[in-house]
């Protein structure tokens, strides 16, 4: 991980060097004329057939490691916001000398194939992107509460957010009073040092202001003016303005007015600049790593093609300086560069067979928040592409919720090396079925970035792999067989570090690497040695399985319709029985069943279900699918288990799948055999008196009587039999937890007539727009703006994040057979619960002559986790442990802070609103 993190920052340095090489020697020119590749013009053509200006003739070629978006891998392309004018001299000159990256652009994805998306941000406002056009999306913030400072995350955002509606104007801004409490909240949080201690900064929003509070600069900023003021003027007339600007160039600040909302992103900019001299004069250049996020790009490109989901991933960026001596003590910011770092390309690192059938890997950024985790849920569902607001947010200690203590997040946040365990709840099978395990984490940072890697082991599994040798050419044969596949996330043979590799398959790589014809492929000799041997050990199957389909007498209905086996090292095995236009559930094996297949981040699920059972027993079930529909098959898989004195590690796992309608239609056949000496039973499945079902280890019904009742859960149908079950230690409840869920909200509609007719319309609007846009303002805010979340608000049923519990069940494994009777108002009702040998199933026979239905259903429906004001406003405050940055950059004695603004001295209604973004709002 080190080196792939040490490759990416290397590129971005280059990148650096070259941009203020570039920079230092051009010589601005008003007057420069020159043509460039904008992106949004590029092959666009007039009525006459003629490229447009600022287009024209860019050529662009699908390319599968772009996921087949059409890129161009010799020039970027230039974007410029709307608001600004494609020849504005600042925007050419800027274009003009940063030409000079694509040399760079090109060079670095020569030497490392494995880079995407690289581009410069310019402090000017445009965004040169190689190889292709870049969007983002801007989501809407908000702080929580008055009186403190809390975490800039997105679940404090979305706090704030939802009080912006609730802002109106009344009365007369006291600003002396805000910038008091201002100052206040952030000595106090200098004197607990639960901030960063580095830059601090006081926002005002307001639309006048007719002094200037030298009194509270001078008792709580001067002479050090370690807390930068920034004032924003709202509205047209700038009665105020020269006051503002004072306060703004006494205290190393910037004064901007904003008129309208074109104004907002283009003024808030400004703030950046002068918060960045210090560093810009110190010439330092940080390198900033990023959370998570979803490559939106690639998301758009998947919607034209394979569907594989969410690709997140991490930025490193450095930003570009200006280097001329005559600018120096300004502290011009030219802009930023970075690339993209996908996280599959991460854990393609992680030996995927050597962490066991549970074991997975995972890594936490210095805020704690998750870069990879399995149990990370970004999308608001399987299939969608839709991420959830708070998805780049979600804490360790969300996923891990069983370390009550916090105790490994800690450990990992602080960057120690160490190890930790504890009992975990995981959860299967979209969320329905629960295994209870003891993990082993081990866990260390990784040099020259913010970020901690982790690793789980469940015990009983990873600490012991088999080992076995064939020869080279039984096992090269036996690999190519078309029924045999690999795991497709597994990484066998590193095949993206050099172009020549990128059209391998891991099969092809394989044979190159183990013949000596390819010695500069980087390949795992160890994993390999050992599919090998899986190959030629299992090789016999194929021939077993084809018996079985020439056997008629075997299958004649096509009852079973695939077998399938699967190994420790990531090799699977497949025999269809049926055409594949027949099979029942086409997704089975595929990529569409993520939970079905091996992939870099768990085994497949009737492999870790199979491995949890008794060693020679089958586990049954009934897939679950995203929509909650029937998939109408079932599923077998028994693990495949070495046994010595010592040691027993599960080598494979194999099944079938059959049609539901076969599985039940062999039970019913089954239920009504008998055993009595005249062959005729006393009671049986048949009789109206009783009730017969079969339900696996987890309470879901794969055989009732009424059919709709399949893959029902027990409780739902038979409630006062299952709370019986539950009392007498047949089945336990598991409470688990979801920090993760989503919960509908419903909205009311606002009155938009009313809202045209108030006064302060104009005022509030611009306010909103301007403190959103203050608090979400990053790098990519510069040239792309998302209505996403306005668009959501006129919605009146929306999908929110929540938090929730919910239970799961479990058999208790040593009791075979019981017997109850239920009071169900005077009558008494039987049953009997026995389970099916050598299986995860149980048959149950209940009496149908009383009548229960009046008490209540046992549900597995997850129920909102509910906080009062109070209590959510402790949970807003609390804060859990963050690694400060290591560099602070806050003043500069060679700082030029007379660049302060401008003010031109208009009338103005003597009436001023501050808007509280680090205080609050004093009204008469």
């Amino acid at each position: 991980m080190e080196e792939i993190f040490r490759k990416k920052a290397e590129a971005t340095r280059r990148l650096v060097e070259a941009a203020e090489e570039a920079h230092l020697q051009h010589e601005e020119n008003p007057d420069l004329q020159y043509e460039y590749f904008n992106a949004v013009l590029i092959n666009e053509v007039d009525e006459d057939g003629n490229s447009v200006e600022l287009g024209g003739e860019f050529l662009l070629e699908p390319n599968d490691h772009f996921n087949n978006l059409s890129v161009n891998l010799s020039l970027s392309v230039v974007q410029v916001p709307t608001n600004m004018y494609n020849k504005d001299p600042d925007i050419v000159n800027g274009v003009y000398w940063s030409e000079a990256l694509n040399k760079v652009f090109v060079e670095n994805f020569k030497r490392d194939p494995t880079l995407i998306w690289q581009y410069f941000g310019s402090a000017k406002g445009f965004f040169r992107q190689y190889p292709d056009v870049y969007n983002q999306e801007i989501r809407y913030v908000e702080p929580c509460l008055n009186g403190t400072l809390v975490q800039a995350d997105s679940t404090n955002k979305d706090h704030f957010k939802e009080h912006l509606d609730k802002l109106f104007a009344k009365g007369i801004g006291l600003l002396g009073n805000a910038l008091t409490e201002a100052f206040t909240i952030l000595n106090e949080i200098n004197q607990t040092g639960r901030g960063s201690s580095c830059s601090q900064a006081i926002m005002l929003i307001t639309d006048g202001g007719t002094e200037m509070h030298d009194d509270v600069f001078a008792k709580y900023n001067w002479p050090e003016r370690k807390v930068r003021i920034f004032p924003y003027l709202i509205g047209r007339e700038s009665a105020f303005a020269d006051n503002l600007k004072w306060m703004a160039c006494a205290n190393k600040g910037y004064f901007s007015q904003i008129s309208t909302l074109a104004d907002v992103q283009e003024n808030v900019m400004r703030y950046l600049h002068v918060m960045s001299r210090p560093k810009v004069i110190d010439h330092e250049h940080d390198t900033v790593w990023t959370e998570a996020y979803v490559d939106s790009a690639l998301a758009q490109a998947h919607k034209l093609g394979e569907n594989k989901g969410p690709n997140p991933m991490t930025t490193v960026a450095m930003p570009v300086f200006s280097t001329k001596k005559e600018t120096k003590n300004q502290g011009i910011l030219l802009g930023v560069v970075g690339t993209d770092i996908p996280i599959q390309e991460l854990m393609k690192t992680i030996p995927k067979h050597k962490l066991g059938i549970h074991g997975y890997a995972f890594a936490i950024t210095n805020n704690g928040y998750i870069l990879t985790h399995p149990d990370l849920r970004p999308l608001y569902q399987d299939g969608q592409k839709r991420k959830k607001p708070s998805y780049s947010s979600v804490d360790l200690s969300e996923v891990e919720w069983e370390d009550t203590e916090d105790v490994l997040r800690t450990a990992m946040v602080n960057r120690r090396t160490g190890t930790f365990s504890m009992e975990v709840k995981r959860t299967v099978d979209k969320g329905k079925r629960v295994l209870t395990m003891h993990n082993d984490y081990y866990y260390t940072d990784i040099k020259g970035t913010p970020f901690s890697v982790g690793v789980a082991l469940s015990r009983g599994h990873g600490k012991y792999f088999f080992k076995g040798n064939v020869s080279l050419e039984a096992g090269l044969h036996d690999l190519e067989q078309p029924d045999v596949a690999l795991a497709d996330e597994w990484t066998y043979c590193n095949t993206d570090e050099h172009h020549e590799h990128r059209h391998l398959t891991q099969v092809q790589a394989i044979k190159l690497f183990m013949t000596s014809r390819k010695p500069h492929l980087k390949c795992d000799r160890e994993l390999i040695q050992q599919v090998l041997f899986d190959a030629v050990v299992t090789a016999p199957l194929e021939a077993y399985w084809t018996g079985l389909a020439l056997n008629k007498s075997e299958n004649s209905d096509k009852g079973v319709e695939i077998a399938f086996l699967g190994t420790r090292t990531g090799l699977s095995r497949t025999n269809l029985f049926v055409v594949p236009e027949q099979l029942t559930n086409q997704d089975f094996l595929t990529a569409e069943d993520k939970e079905g297949v091996f992939n870099a981040d768990h085994f497949p699920l009737w492999y870790k279900r199979a491995a949890e059972q008794v060693p020679g027993t089958f586990v049954y079930s009934i897939p679950f699918s995203s929509g909650g529909e029937n998939k109408s098959v079932v599923l077998a898989s028994t693990a495949i288990q070495l046994l010595d004195d010592r040691k027993s590690p599960i080598v494979a796992a194999v099944g079938i799948q059959m049609k539901l309608e076969f599985f039940q239609r062999k039970f019913w056949t089954a239920s009504r055999q008998c055993n009595a000496l005249d062959g005729k039973c006393t009671i049986s499945c048949d009789n109206e008196d009783i009730k017969c079902y079969l339900i696996d280890n987890n309470g879901f019904i794969l055989v009732s009587e009424d059919t709709s009742q399949t893959n029902l859960f027990f409780g739902e149908v038979e409630g006062v039999v299952m709370n019986k079950l539950l009392l007498m230690g047949s089945f336990k409840k598991i409470n688990l937890y979801d920090y993760q869920a989503l919960c509908k909200e419903y909205a009311g509609s606002s009155d938009s007539a009313h809202t045209l007719l108030d006064p302060f319309t104009t005022v509030k609007c611009l306010l909103t727009e301007l403190v959103i846009f203050l608090l979400e303002f990053n790098l990519y805010s510069w040239w792309n703006c998302d209505s996403t979340v306005k668009a959501q608000r006129a919605q009146r049923t929306m999908m929110v994040p929540c938090d929730t519990e919910y239970p799961a069940f479990v058999s208790e494994r040593t009791i075979k057979e019981t017997t109850g009777n239920i009071d169900c108002g005077g009558c008494i009702r039987t049953f009997v619960i026995q389970q099916i040998p050598s299986s995860n199933l149980f048959m149950v026979v209940v009496e149908n002559k009383c009548d229960c239905s009046s008490a209540p259903p046992v549900t597995m429906e997850p129920i909102e986790i509910i906080y009062n004001e109070s209590l959510k406003c402790d949970r807003l405050k609390f804060q859990k442990d963050r690694r400060r940055p290591q560099s602070c950059h806050p003043f500069h004695l060679e700082e030029n802070a007379m660049e302060c603004g401008s003010a031109n001295a208009l009338n103005f209604p003597l009436v001023a609103i501050l808007f509280p973004v680090l205080s609050f709002l004093i009204s008469r």
